[in-house]
C-alpha cells in the first residue's frame, strides 16, 4: 500500500476525527472511504455524461424512424 501526505486546513481536519471518531474508525480508514466515495461520484457523473452524449447522438435517427412508423401507423395496409 501506498503512503500519501497531504495538508488539509485545520477545520477540515477537526472534521475528519470528529467524524473518524464517532465511527470509531481510524482517521485514515475515514479519508480512505471519502476518497473512495469520491471516486465513485465522478464514476457515475462520467457515466452519465457519456450516455448523455450518446443519447444525443441517436436522437435524431430515433426521431426520424418515429415519424416513419407514424406515417404508416394508420394506413389500411401496413
Amino acid at each position: 500500500m501506498t503512503s500519501l501526505s497531504l495538508r488539509l486546513p485545520d477545520e477540515l481536519l477537526h472534521n475528519v476525527d470528529d467524524f473518524a471518531k464517532q465511527l470509531h474508525i481510524p482517521r485514515a480508514e475515514y479519508v480512505r472511504k471519502a476518497l473512495e466515495q469520491m471516486n465513485m461520484t465522478v464514476a457515475a457523473q462520467q457515466r452519465r455524461t457519456r450516455l448523455m452524449e450518446t443519447s444525443l447522438k441517436v436522437r435524431a435517427e430515433s426521431m426520424k424512424v418515429n415519424a416513419e412508423f407514424s406515417a404508416i401507423e394508420d394506413a389500411p395496409n401496413a
